[in-house]
């Protein structure tokens, strides 16, 4: 079997893989790669593990099944592939991510309402303030979270939560807006994990946003387009809202100027949250299982639905 690997792999991995596939036909893209042998052997694969240009797939060249290395794949969907005759099998890493997210979101939530930040800030300006800093702390125990996804990554998030008895309330595909908008006066947190989709764009604007308390924490860990970057922003920035953690943007990287470089009370991780130690290890065994149940004509896991948009 052909296989085309556009995935980053260190030359261990790489050998590792090819020890695990023995008799099989490898093309691994070889750093800042894209000559004409490298379309040649895409061309020419059967199985491609990464995530190829959008447009190779356009040409006619298609392999039989594509294993993505990320949960998402608007890159696709925007080159039109969904509309395609011949679109290929493909399937992404629904869910792989869900312990890693939904540890960052743990983590953030808790250095927000404890101070960890304002406190990091205060020690590298040498400035202690202790007892006028510890009337403003909180505690996440018995605190209304709000939950827009009902995905892997938050159901993981509300299990990690569960210790702190907090009121929960989740909110799928299926939410009704007016329902959202009632939760959301009574939210001290606000936990967003959903896919890019016509209904999840810009479900936060303004608007929205001004339903919240002015203490609520708001969380976007799912796709940037959720969210009015500007309007919760000015949100910040007017203190109408207490703070905000945002892990992705509508653009990435963000570029020089943007509100949220300097938006007070906003932590950005930069779309850090799924990373872990062993991410690329983890992510082998997901194509190797995947491999081995396309080989036995099993159906694959995480299979994209390009009609749903995930």
């Amino acid at each position: 079997m052909k296989i085309f690997v556009c995935v980053p792999l260190t030359e261990r991995q790489q050998q590792s893989l090819v020890h695990s596939l023995k008799g099989d036909d490898m093309f691994f893209v070889p750093e800042n790669g894209s000559g004409p042998e490298v379309k040649a052997a895409f061309n020419a694969s059967e199985v491609v593990f990464g995530n190829p240009p959008a447009d190779w797939l356009l040409d006619g060249s298609q392999p039989r099944w594509i294993q993505l290395e990320s949960v998402g794949f608007g890159e696709y969907l925007n080159a039109g592939l969904a509309a395609g005759p011949n679109l290929p099998m493909m399937s992404n890493l629904s869910g792989f991510f869900s312990e890693p997210v939904a540890e960052s979101m743990l983590a953030g939530i808790l250095g927000f309402l404890r101070g960890l930040g304002p406190l990091q800030e205060l020690q590298r300006r040498s400035e202690w303030m202790g007892d006028d800093l510890r009337p403003r702390l909180r505690v996440l125990k018995d605190l209304s979270v709000v939950m827009i996804g009902r995905g892997a990554i938050n159901n993981r998030l509300a299990e990690l939560l569960a210790p702190f008895d907090c009121r929960m309330t989740s909110f799928g595909s299926d939410l009704e807006l007016s329902d959202l908008d009632e939760a959301l006066r009574d939210a001290d947190i606000v936990a967003c994990c959903v896919p890019h989709t016509e209904r999840t764009m810009n479900l936060f604007g303004a608007g929205r946003l001004a339903l919240l308390k002015a203490d609520a924490l708001f969380l976007n860990f799912g796709r940037g387009s959720l969210v009015d970057e500007s309007a919760l922003a000015d949100a910040l920035i007017a203190d109408q809202l207490g703070g905000a953690i945002i892990d992705v943007t509508r653009e990435e990287p963000i570029p020089n100027g943007h509100p949220f470089w300097a938006t007070p009370r906003l932590m950005l991780t930069m779309h850090t949250a799924g990373g872990s130690v062993d991410e690329l290890e983890r992510k082998i065994e997901f194509f190797l299982e995947n491999l081995a149940r396309h080989r036995q004509g099993k159906a694959v896991l995480s299979p994209i639905d390009f009609r749903r948009g995930y």
